[in-house]
């Protein structure tokens, strides 16, 4: 087997939850190869870079090869090769640790001092 769906590979390599939410992608322009958006029966090749977007995180993938089925999670690494760069992943790090406000479970309402230090923070940004 040399080529694929893109949905259906996006599928089985479990970018996706299901072929449906990859075909959704690839029809929002979220899904690109080589720079160029393609439709959901776009057929993948071995050596083919796929650039799709997770929520937040941009990730780009090199085909390694074609599966016949869906694979294990830990099979994936068969699959592709992840080609994003490392300053995708300290990105989304960055937005997740200072986006959220995290207090610890217990510690109750913050204090006047709290909410100052918080909102001198947030206006740093």
């Amino acid at each position: 087997m040399d080529e694929l769906r893109i949905d259906k590979w996006l599928w089985c390599a479990r970018l996706f939850k299901t072929r449906s939410l990859a075909a959704d992608a690839c029809k929002g322009g979220k899904v690109k190869v080589n720079d160029v958006s393609m439709k959901p029966s776009h057929d993948v090749k071995v050596g083919e870079t796929i650039a799709v977007q997770l929520g937040q995180l941009h990730k780009m993938v090199e085909v390694v090869s074609i599966p016949k089925s869906r694979v294990s999670p830990k099979d994936v690494t068969n699959i592709y090769k992840d080609v994003t760069p490392a300053e995708e992943y300290e990105r989304i790090e960055f937005m997740h640790a200072y986006k959220a406000e995290y207090r610890d479970r217990g510690a109750g309402r913050p204090t006047k001092k709290d909410r100052r230090i918080l909102d001198k923070l947030k206006k740093d940004d």
